[in-house]
C-alpha cells in the first residue's frame, strides 16, 4: 500500500545539505546568503545589508545596524546537473539546501555555537582584503570542536587591496587548515571578471550586462594564466594524494586521476575534515556564487556522509550510543534554539537525527521526563513560517507549544532512552543593572527577561539580594544594548540601565589551612559544627575540585554533603571583591561534632567559615577578563591608536602594515574598553574599526585594585 503523502520524503537524504555560513563580522555572510537565495530562485530581487532589505537580517535591530544578531534559517533548492559526476545515479530531482546565516560579532557567538552543533557542513567566509580576522579564528575553532567540514569562500575580491594568495596563506598559517584553491578569482579589484576552474581547467567569465551575475560563459583559460592554472592543479592533486589513499596510490604510480576521480577524492577528504576547498569571488558584485553552490553540493556532506551523532544512555551516562540517520528508526532530535515569536509564541528549532515526526504525535524530553503532543510543525524561511505535516531524519524544523524546553534538550521517542550532547556556551563577561521606569513595567520586565534568557544561553538574569537590583549579564556592550532594545520594542518595557559591571573572578596564590566553627547555645538544643580544610591553587582553567580526606569519623558521613555544599557556597563570593572563586583545590581534612547539637546547617556554616579563613591566608588575588583586540586603521592614525591602547593598560602583541593599513593586535582589560567605539572613531575620523573577543583572566594590578574594590562598595 502506498504511503500517505505526509509521510513520503520529497527530497532524498543524499540530496540534502545542512550548511551554515559563518565568518568575522562584515566579511559578507548575509550578502552571500542573499545571493544564494536569488540564484536558487527562492527570492526574485537581491536585498542589500546597507539598505536593510536582506531576507535573513529580518529583525529591526539588524536592519538598522547592518549586522546579523540572530542566526536565521532558510531553505532553497539547486538543480541537479545533467551529469551527476561524483554522485550515484539518483533520480533527476533538485538538491535541497538548508542554510543558517550566523552572526559575525563576538557578542553573539552563542548563535554560531549552537548552529554549528547541528549542521553537517559550513561555508567559512573570509574577506579578500583583511584575510583571517579574530572572529574568523573563533568560528574556525568552533567548527573544529564539532567536526564540521568546511568550504572556504574568499569574498570581496572586487575590493581595492584584495589578495587571494594572502588570504589562502593565512588560512594555512593562522588556522592550520589544509586549504587549497579549486576556483581562483579571474582578475581582482575592479578587473574581477570571474573564476578559473582549476579542476576542469576552464575559465568562468560573467557576461550579465545588468550586473546580476545570472549568466556566465565557460571559456578557455587566458594564455598568460594557463601555466599558473596547470601548476595549481598539480599542487591540488599532490595535496589530495597526501590525505586520500586512492589518489595517493595513483600519485605513487605516476598516474593522473580523472576529473571524476579527483572530485570524489576531494569530497571524501572534505567530509573527513582533512581538506578545505577554497573558492574566490565577490558576493556583492555577483561573481562566483553559483560555482560556490555547486561546490557545496559536490563536496560538503549530506546527513548520511558524516559520522552518526553520539548520545549517552539515560540509565548509564558513561555508555555512548550512536544515532544512525534513518527515517525508519525511532525519533531522536536536538532542540538547539528557542525564539519568542510575537505571532505564534515560543518557537523551538530542532535538528532531526533519526526517525520522523508528524503533527499530532508525541515526543519525550530526556531532561524533564515529560511527554508532550506536537500540534504544529513549521519549516522556517527566515521570518516567514510554512506549516508542514512531517519532518524526516536530517531535517531542520521548528515547532510551537511545547512547555519547559531549554536549548540543548533531547526530544525523542519515549522508548529510546538516550540523551544527545548539548552545545556548550561561554560564560558572560559583562553585566549591568536594569530597572523598570514605572511600576507597571516591573512585572512585564521580569517575564520578558525570563523569555530572553531562555532564548539566549549567554544571557543571564540575576537578582542582587543586597541591593535589590536586577543584574543582566552578557557577552559585550552590544549584546546588552540589543537586549534592552528588544525589551522596549518586543515587550513594551521601558528600562533604565546602569553602567556595565565587569565579571571579575578571584583565586589564591599559595596553599593554606583554614578552620571554621559554629557553636551556638541558647538554653535548648544548640548548633555545633567544626571543619578543618586545606586550600591550594590550581592551574588556570582547572576549575574547582573538592576532596574529602576525613578519616576516623571525626565528621560523620551524613554531614559531608553539607560540608561540600558550604564549600561551594563560600566560593560564590571571594574575600576581596565578592566575586566567584576559580581554579582552587579544597581538601576537607578534619573536624569534630557533637552528639546532640550537630546538624547539616551547622556543618554547612562551619565549612563557609573555614573556606573564608583559608582564603584570607592563601594570598587571594582578583582576576579581570582580558580581551583580544584587533584594530584596523589607516597608517596615519597608527600612533594615536597605539597610544590610546597603552593608556588603557593594553599590551601590544603585534602590528602589521600592508596597503597603507595597519592592523594592531593587543590584549586589553575589558574594564578599559567601555566606550572604545566612540574613541577609535574620533581618533581616526571614522576610518578605523576594531573587534574584540574574550581571551583569558589576569590579575588586577595593585594600582587598580583599590579603585575596583571601592567601586564595588559604592
Amino acid at each position: 500500500m502506498a504511503a500517505p503523502a505526509s509521510s513520503a520524503r520529497s527530497y532524498s537524504l543524499e540530496r540534502t545539505r545542512n550548511i551554515g555560513i559563518c565568518a568575522h563580522i562584515d566579511a559578507g555572510k548575509t550578502t552571500l546568503t542573499e545571493r544564494v537565495l536569488f540564484y536558487t530562485g527562492s527570492i526574485h530581487k537581491m536585498g542589500e545589508v546597507h539598505e536593510g532589505t536582506t531576507v535573513t537580517d529580518w529583525m529591526e535591530q539588524e536592519r538598522e545596524r547592518g549586522i546579523t544578531i540572530t542566526s536565521a534559517a532558510t531553505t532553497c533548492f539547486w538543480p541537479v546537473k545533467e551529469e551527476p559526476g561524483i554522485f550515484k545515479s539518483f533520480e533527476k530531482t533538485k538538491n535541497r539546501i538548508n542554510i543558517i546565516d550566523t552572526p559575525g560579532h563576538v557578542d553573539f557567538t552563542a548563535e554560531v555555537e549552537r548552529s554549528l552543533r547541528v549542521l553537517d557542513g559550513a561555508i567559512a567566509v573570509f574577506c579578500g582584503v583583511a584575510g583571517v580576522q579574530p572572529q574568523s579564528e573563533t568560528v574556525w575553532r568552533q567548527a573544529n570542536k564539532y567536526g564540521v567540514p568546511r568550504i572556504a569562500f574568499v569574498n570581496k575580491m572586487d575590493r581595492t587591496g584584495a589578495d587571494f594568495e594572502k588570504a589562502l596563506g593565512e588560512m594555512k598559517t593562522k588556522l592550520g587548515a589544509n586549504a587549497w584553491p579549486i576556483l581562483i578569482p579571474l582578475g581582482k579589484e575592479d578587473q574581477l571578471k570571474g573564476q578559473i576552474d582549476i579542476i576542469n581547467q576552464k575559465a568562468l567569465v560573467y557576461t550579465d550586462s545588468k550586473e546580476l551575475g545570472s549568466t556566465y560563459k565557460v571559456e578557455e583559460i587566458p594564455a598568460e594564466l594557463q601555466e599558473m592554472a596547470k601548476k595549481s592543479l598539480d599542487q591540488l592533486i599532490e595535496a589530495i594524494a597526501d590525505v586520500d589513499e586512492e589518489v595517493g596510490n595513483m600519485f605513487l604510480e605516476e598516474k593522473k586521476p580523472s576529473t571524476k576521480q579527483l572530485k570524489e577524492a576531494i569530497r571524501r577528504a572534505t567530509c573527513a575534515n582533512k581538506f578545505v576547498p577554497v573558492v574566490g569571488g565577490s558576493a556583492f558584485k555577483n561573481k562566483g556564487v553559483q560555482s560556490l553552490v555547486d561546490a557545496v553540493i559536490e563536496y560538503l556532506p549530506s546527513p548520511i556522509d558524516i559520522p552518526p551523532a553520539i548520545g549517552h544512555s539515560t540509565e548509564n551516562p558513561e555508555e555512548r550510543i550512536p544515532v544512525k540517520v534513518d527515517d525508519n528508526a525511532k525519533f531522536c532530535s536536538l532542540a538547539f534554539k528557542l525564539w519568542t515569536d510575537p505571532f505564534v509564541g515560543k518557537l523551538i528549532f530542532f535538528r532531526v537525527y533519526a526517525g520522523k515526526l508528524s503533527k499530532g504525535e508525541f515526543i519525550y524530553n530526556s531532561r524533564t521526563g515529560k511527554r508532550e503532543r506536537v500540534s504544529r510543525l513549521i519549516q522556517i524561511q527566515a521570518d516567514k513560517r510554512e506549516d508542514i505535516e512531517t519532518v524526516f531524519a536530517g531535517d531542520i524544523a521548528a515547532t510551537v507549544g511545547l512547555k519547559d524546553i531549554a536549548t540543548g534538550d533531547t526530544l525523542r521517542n519515549e522508548e529510546l532512552e538516550i540523551t544527545l550532547e548539548p552545545p556548550s556556551f561561554p560564560e558572560p563577561v559583562i553585566s549591568m543593572a536594569v530597572e523598570p521606569k514605572t511600576k507597571g513595567d516591573r512585572e512585564k520586565m521580569g517575564e520578558a527577561l525570563q523569555r530572553l534568557s531562555e532564548e539566549d544561553p549567554t544571557f543571564q538574569v540575576q537578582s542582587n539580594e543586597e541591593t535589590g537590583q536586577t543584574i543582566i549579564k552578557g557577552m559585550g556592550e552590544l549584546h546588552l544594548e540589543i537586549i534592552c532594545d528588544r525589551l522596549k520594542r518586543e515587550f513594551s518595557v521601558e528600562t533604565n540601565s546602569g553602567a556595565p559591571q565587569i565579571a571579575y573572578r578571584e583565586t589564591i596564590t599559595k596553599s593554606s589551612g583554614g578552620e571554621g566553627k559554629l557553636i551556638k547555645q541558647s538554653g535548648g538544643r544548640g548548633q555545633y559544627g567544626h571543619v578543618i580544610l586545606q586550600v591550594e591553587p590550581q592551574e588556570r582553567g582547572k576549575g574547582i575540585t573538592v576532596d574529602n580526606k576525613v578519616t576516623g569519623g571525626n565528621i560523620p558521613k551524613e554531614y559531608i554533603p553539607a560540608v561540600k555544599k558550604g564549600v561551594q557556597e563560600a566560593l560564590l563570593n571571594g574575600v576581596i571583591h565578592g566575586s566567584p572563586v576559580i581554579d582552587m583545590k579544597i581538601e576537607i581534612l578534619d573536624g569534630s561534632y557533637h552528639e546532640v547539637d550537630s546538624n547539616e546547617l551547622a556543618f554547612k556554616m562551619a565549612a563557609i567559615f573555614a573556606v573564608k579563613d583559608a582564603m584570607q591566608k592563601a594570598g587571594p588575588i582578583l582576576l579581570e577578563p582580558i580581551m583580544l583586540v584587533e584594530c584596523s586603521t589607516p597608517d596615519e592614525y597608527q600612533g594615536d591608536i597605539l597610544g590610546d591602547i597603552n593608556r588603557r593598560r593594553g599590551k601590544i602583541m603585534n602590528v602589521d602594515s600592508k596597503n597603507l593599513t595597519s592592523v594592531v593586535k593587543a590584549e586589553v582589560p575589558l574594564a578599559e574598553m567601555f566606550g572604545y567605539v566612540n574613541t577609535i572613531r574620533s581618533l581616526s575620523r571614522g576610518r578605523a574599526a576594531y573587534s574584540m573577543e574574550p581571551s583569558h583572566f589576569e590579575q588586577v594590578p595593585s594600582s587598580v585594585l583599590a579603585q575596583v574594590t571601592q567601586q564595588k562598595k559604592g
